[in-house]
């Protein structure tokens, strides 16, 4: 698997829905993750952010999510 170097992890008002945005070299990669409530605690958006990385073939170091609220 390839290593992202960051992910970011926010909240879209105008969508009601978290999205994970994953960095690799000067590409980004963009999803938005329903499901997750806006109140969801921080152990729960790092873990969003970790299967969104796996599931676009992505490795993710705990200390490279940022999260957003």
């Amino acid at each position: 698997m390839v290593r992202a170097n960051a992910a970011e992890v926010f909240w879209d008002a105008s969508k009601s829905v978290w999205v994970v945005r994953i960095h690799v070299g000067a590409e980004a990669v963009r999803r938005t993750c329903k499901g997750t409530g806006h109140d969801a605690d921080e152990t729960a958006l790092r873990s969003l952010a970790h299967q969104t990385a796996q599931d676009e073939g992505y490795e993710l170091e705990d200390s490279a999510v940022s999260i957003q609220r």
